[in-house]
């Protein structure tokens, strides 16, 4: 099986934008799933990082609770407050750095993640179809709907869920002996 990169998918205008309703379901379940990934990992596993340039598990995770807060639910809370207000992009690095997720805890991450997400799905949960196409004027991107940063946040949520069960499976490859010929034939 070849990597398969879902930015490859050409447009199909037979596909109609995602209800908010699912989109709010497809939150929780990442909730769920990250919750569930990070309780059986514990802490030395959670803090690990695969290469000193990969974020380990808990970077990961205080990244999505910031692009959740920033990002998301926070950007799609100003623009219903406002239309077309100039959004300024955050210094993700920084962000990070002053987290110090390696310092902490995995349970103290998960609740941190947990308190912000439920408010964030209620959020979602609550913007009506005329509240879609409201929207903010972004300083790098441009014109960005709410619409736009509903499915960018599903996107979003699910390539960091990759990236935190990469991080799982790379901890697992070196016990893994022979049958790791059965994913790579070569190694």
């Amino acid at each position: 099986m070849t990597a398969f990169d879902p930015a490859d998918v050409a447009g199909d205008a037979a596909l109609e934008p995602l209800p908010t309703v699912q989109i709010a379901g497809l939150l929780e379940a990442a909730r769920d799933h990250i919750v569930v990934e990070f309780k059986a990992m514990g802490d030395a596993w959670a803090r690990w990082q695969p290469t000193p340039d990969e974020w380990s598990a808990n970077q990961c995770l205080g990244h999505i609770i910031e692009a959740d807060r920033r990002g998301f639910a926070g950007r799609i809370a100003r623009i219903l407050e406002t239309d077309g207000v100039i959004e300024h992009g955050w210094d993700q690095r920084a962000v990070a750095l002053e987290r110090a997720d390696n310092d902490r805890t995995a349970d103290a991450i998960i609740a941190e993640f947990v308190a912000g997400r439920d408010p964030a799905i209620e959020l979602v949960r609550s913007i009506r179809a005329t509240d879609l196409g409201r929207f903010a004027e972004h300083d790098r991107v441009g014109r960005i709907s709410v619409q736009d940063l509903l499915h960018e946040w599903l996107f979003h949520d699910r390539n960091h869920l990759r990236q935190i069960l990469a991080n799982s499976q790379a901890r697992a490859w070196p016990a893994m002996g022979n049958t790791r010929r059965f994913s790579h034939p070569d190694r």
